[in-house]
Formats: structure tokens, sequence, C-alpha cells
């Protein structure tokens, strides 16, 4: 069998590039196709601060270097032991593509181009990659192969890491240790006995028979500490987890933190809580969230000014922080130093979108719903990051509201799994729903 019977050719969607710029380095070998209507659907994001919108430019300069009319007769090489990439000049639309679908739209003519390309190569191995399920369904129906962009997947969301570990039948004298100053003891001899690993800022639930005690292994890996709930602007965690959460989100020692759980399980509140708890070591708290349209769909579509078009994507946050104001009388000083922060500008609550320009030197920065992030911006937004920050992300990995993610490839998932072991990051899921017990229930039940 010949070595070029298992080269494939892919045809890429719009929706692959605007997720990664660099997507055409990740086939080896293989060729590469982009339909002349990919390249005019980017040209309508060019414009903008959006991650698309620098993506679209990034991925058009890159096209624009490989310059020749080679890139559209042929193919141009992507270097030694590489594939070529080519522009495909389609004239409208296949016969047999108006008989199936009749509409004349970028998809479509995706698809078309797919066709045409199969056609002439005589081949099998011709592969639609797109993030657009829809679109991957139309392929395979016509008999072209479909893929996911699965670069940036993660394998198995199910095994991904917790942050936090329960170990039973630990030695009394562990445990008394603990409780006792200093309140922490060396990892060697303690843990490493144990089958666990010892990763960094890892909590723990140490118990035996008759006693327990909660603990976190240092951002050094020397050593194991006892963690106390702590008590964060009226807020008292209610569980084991949200303990852990608000004893990372206060240590001065992680500057990037990540909480997942599901809905009601207290995330942005515990983040937003301990940020006002440390708030004087901070210039700034900002707290953010991506906006993700109604169907995809452009905000402008709603009614209003820029502030009334956002003011739904944003109102979860102001609840959350009338949460935390409610702790306390209006004649008390924390309900009233939090209108003094909003009106200061101390304490900023607006779309990421508003925010990605700003100096992110000692703020204390919350993104909120993490998940509808893809693994480009999340890389985006740290990279941001000056001296004396703080930043977390919050979400729900199940919970996704973007098109074109799904628990394996959204930004938060990726960022838990690659920042896993890193002194400077800690990460926990937090696991019981603390809304109210009817939300607890309706969150399992339904």
């Amino acid at each position: 069998m010949s070595k070029n019977s298992f080269k494939k050719t892919f045809i890429l969607d719009t929706n692959v590039i605007l997720h990664d710029a660099t997507c055409i380095n990740q086939f080896k070998e293989h060729d590469i196709v982009i339909p002349i209507s990919v390249i005019e659907e980017l040209d309508h994001f060019k414009r903008g601060s959006q991650v698309i919108n620098l993506n679209a430019r990034e991925f058009a300069r890159t096209l624009d270097n490989l310059t020749g009319s080679a890139l559209f007769d042929g193919g141009v090489s992507l270097g030694k032991g590489r594939g070529k990439v080519s522009v495909i000049l389609s004239k409208g639309l296949d016969d047999e593509i108006k008989k199936i679908f009749r509409d004349d739209n970028p998809d479509h003519r995706i698809l078309s181009t797919a066709l045409e390309v199969k056609r002439k190569r005589k081949s099998d191995n011709i592969i639609l990659v797109s993030k657009d399920v829809n679109l991957r369904m139309k392929a395979k129906a016509i008999g072209i192969l479909a893929e996911d962009y699965s670069t940036d997947k993660i394998v198995n969301v199910e095994e991904l890491y917790s942050g936090k570990e329960t170990i039973e039948n630990i030695n009394h004298e562990v445990i008394n240790k603990l409780y006792n100053p200093p309140f922490e003891l060396p990892i060697k001899p303690y843990l490493t006995k144990l089958k666990t690993d010892i990763i960094p800022n890892k909590y723990y639930i140490l118990r035996n028979s008759t006693h327990s005690v909660l603990a976190s292994v240092s951002h050094t890996r020397e050593t194991i500490r006892k963690v106390d709930k702590t008590h964060v602007y009226g807020i008292m965690p209610r569980n084991a987890e949200q303990t852990f959460a608000i004893d990372a989100l206060i240590n001065f020692n992680i500057p990037l933190i990540t909480i997942t759980g599901k809905a009601g399980t207290g995330k942005t509140l515990l983040a937003l809580a301990s940020a006002l708890h440390v708030r004087k070591y901070y210039r700034q708290i900002y707290l953010s969230r991506p906006v993700i349209p109604l169907s995809n769909k452009d905000i402008g579509f709603l009614p209003g000014d820029v502030d009334s078009k956002l003011a739904p994507y944003m109102q979860p946050l102001w609840d959350n922080l009338k949460v935390i104001q409610d702790q306390y009388s209006e004649t008390e000083k924390p309900y009233q130093q939090i209108n003094q922060m909003i009106k200061e500008e101390k304490l900023v609550i607006e779309p990421l979108s508003y925010i990605r320009g700003r100096s992110l030197q000692r703020i204390f920065f919350i993104v909120d719903e993490a998940q509808n992030l893809t693994p480009h911006e999340i890389k985006t937004i740290i990279t941001r990051v000056g001296e004396g920050a703080k930043i977390v992300f919050t979400g729900d990995i199940y919970q996704i509201d973007h098109p074109y993610l799904d628990s394996q490839s959204n930004g938060l998932t990726y960022l838990i799994e690659h920042f896993k072991g890193q002194p400077l990051y800690a990460h926990i899921n937090l696991l019981k729903g603390e809304r109210s017990e009817l939300a607890e229930l309706a969150s399992n039940l339904l």
C-alpha cells in the first residue's frame, strides 16, 4: 500500500479558524483545503476586539504570507514532512447540493467544495472539519466524512482533576498534630507512604473512624497544613469544598484559581465574597463574564443602547453582589463599603469584552461562566495578568451556551487539565448545591 493512500485532505470550516487561528499547523503531513466561501466569511469577522476578530486577522496574515498563485492552484507546502494548504475557488453550488438543500449559504458552499474536492482527487480520505454539529451531519448525509476539531479536546472529562481527595484510615497522630501548632506537617514521611498524588495546592479530607481534618499541600509540596473555615464578608462556607475554595481564594501564593460546579454550588458568590475580604491588597475587583448572545445572534438585535443590551447578561453578577450585601443591614459599614466601591469604580462588573484591554496590575479578576470561553480566549486573558493580580475562573463545564464548545473542548476544561500540578494554581470542584433544598433537588432530578 502506498504512503499516499494514508494521506488525508482536511477541509476547514470557518468556525475552526475562529476557534484556533493556528489550526493549519495541526494536521501534520495531511493536506488542508480552505473553501473561498470561508475566506469570505472571515472577512466579516476581521473588525473588532473579540478573540474571534483577532483570530480572523491572524489567519488572514498567515495565508497572505503563503504568497503566490500556487495557493489557488495545487497548494503551498507548509514545510518538510508537512502537507499543503490550498484555497479552492468554487463556481457556485454543486447540482447535488442544490437538489438536497436548495438554500445558497456559506455552509452549503463548503459542502459543495468538499464534493468537488472528493471528485477531483478520487479519494475517500476527504474530511470536513467543523465545530458545527449540524454541518457535520449534513456532510455525512451526502457521503463526506466529517469530524470535530479535536486538537484541544480533553479525552476523558470524567477523570478531570477535582482539586481534592478524601483519604480514609489516617493515623491519629497525623490528625492530632495538624490540630496543634504550627498546624502543619512535613509531607515526608506522613503522606508519601499513602497512595495519593502529592500535587501543589491540592486539598484533602483526612479522616479515620473517629476524627477528621481538612488539609492542603503547600505550593512547594514540602508541607501539609490544616485548613480552617474562614468567614468572608458575611459568607460562611457550608461544606468542605466551599472551605477549600475560600482558602485558595484568599491565599496570596496562588494567583490562578479555577472553581467548577453545577448551578447553586456557590462558585461566583464565594469568589466575590473572598475578593471583598482581601480587597485592601488589590487596586480593583473586576467581575466579568463572556457575552454569548441568544441563538448565537449579535446583541445588536436587542432593543436599547449598549448598557441596556448588556444588562441582562450582567444581572446574575449583580444578584450575587446583592446576596453578599444583604448579609448586613443598610446602616452597617460593610453594606455601605460595597456601594462606595462601586461608586469609586473599585468594584467593576462588566462584560469580558470591555475588560480585555485594561491593565491587570494588582487586580482581583473574576471571570464567571468561563466554560463559554475557548482555550485560546483563556490563554489570551491569563497572559495579560500583571504583577500582584489574582485571576479566578468559575463555571460549569456541563452547562455550555457557546454553539461550538462542549465539555471536552471548552477553555475551562482545557485550563484545568493543563495547569494541574503548577505551584501557582489551585482548583476545586464544588459538589453540593447550597442555594436551597428545592434548587438542589431540581438540579439532581431534572
